[in-house]
């Protein structure tokens, strides 16, 4: 082997870099130790209802790290993978790193109150009596919530999960810091701006959230939190680009 060969994380940017290794770490005791429907790293670490008996202070944070399965990640690291060493580079690490945890930090914050409406509007409360010893109960949300039960389940027994709604604020960025730049996806192999497709994207994930199918348990209200405080930083930083970068 070639002593001057390079790693292929040489040329990524350093908070890029460490959150790539960080997601990839922390998604190994997932594969370890989830069976089935049981994934105890989620249940610890991911990101519930802030009134949910399994809530704990450390999730708003945590969250950003657990994903939910290969797919899951691998989607996640590739965006961050491409789109994070623009902005990385745009903003400066230590920025770059503020405005990635802040997009996570608005990403679930969005959830939460898109939940607490979701649940206003179901029992006239933002909140509900949902203790531990009857969080896993069939017959208790039947009995008490009807046909409502399974959305109420959903909202205090099922974590967020993953990065994806703090890369959307590093795609809104990047939209609104390099708008011409072009992009190619695999499935749509034909050049397309980015303050095109950015946009677009987002309005898919609002249909989506709004108009949500039944068994679809994407966050895509936690998504569209993350472009929005994306949008509001970019805004107010008003950040440089550098005259040779794109």
């Amino acid at each position: 082997m070639s002593a001057y060969r390079q790693s292929p994380l040489a040329n990524i940017p350093p908070v890029v870099k460490n959150l790539l290794i960080l997601n990839i770490i922390c998604f190994i005791p997932t594969v370890l130790f989830s069976h089935g429907d049981s994934d105890p790293i989620a249940s610890l670490l991911g990101g519930y209802y802030f009134n949910s008996p399994l809530f704990r202070l450390w999730q708003p944070i945590t969250y950003m790290f657990i994903h939910g399965g290969w797919q899951h990640i691998l989607f996640n690291m590739i965006a961050l993978f491409f789109f994070g060493p623009i902005v990385e580079h745009t903003l400066g690490s230590k920025r770059f790193l503020n405005f990635y945890i802040i997009c996570g930090l608005g990403a679930i914050a969005m959830q939460w109150g898109v939940q607490a409406y979701e649940l206003h509007a179901l029992t006239g409360h933002f909140t509900a009596p949902i203790t531990t010893a009857n969080l896993r109960s069939e017959e208790f949300y039947i009995s008490n919530y009807g046909a409502n039960a399974a959305k109420i389940y959903e909202i205090y027994a099922v974590p967020i999960v993953g990065a994806s709604g703090a890369i959307f604020g590093v795609m809104a960025a990047m939209a609104m810091l390099y708008p011409n730049l072009e992009m190619m996806l695999l499935f749509f192999p034909v050049p397309i701006k980015a303050k095109y497709f950015i946009p677009l994207y987002v309005l898919f994930e609002l249909w989506a959230g709004v108009f949500q199918s039944a068994g679809d348990q994407v966050a895509h209200f936690a998504h569209i939190g993350g472009a929005l405080f994306g949008f509001i930083m970019i805004k107010m930083w008003h950040p440089k680009r550098p005259n040779n970068f794109f």
